[in-house]
């Protein structure tokens, strides 16, 4: 049924929760933990970059789930 509207909480969640946005944080939070990996001046940002990735990660599988539009 081309032209059916949704309801507005539909299309605000539709709008909130496309890919494109969602997938390029996820992609710039795993370039932050590579980073944070290659780096050689703090033992802390080292010591937490694995975790930085792996959320990364998780958050892009979870965004590759979302609808393109």
């Amino acid at each position: 049924m081309r032209g059916a509207r949704q309801p507005r909480s539909a299309a605000g969640l539709r709008r909130w929760f496309r890919r494109g946005p969602w997938e390029m944080a996820a992609t710039l939070l795993i370039g932050l933990g590579v980073f944070m990996l290659m780096q050689p001046f703090s033992l802390w940002l080292f010591s937490n970059a694995f975790p930085v990735i792996l959320a990364g990660t998780f958050g892009f599988v979870i965004v590759s789930h979302f609808p393109e539009d």
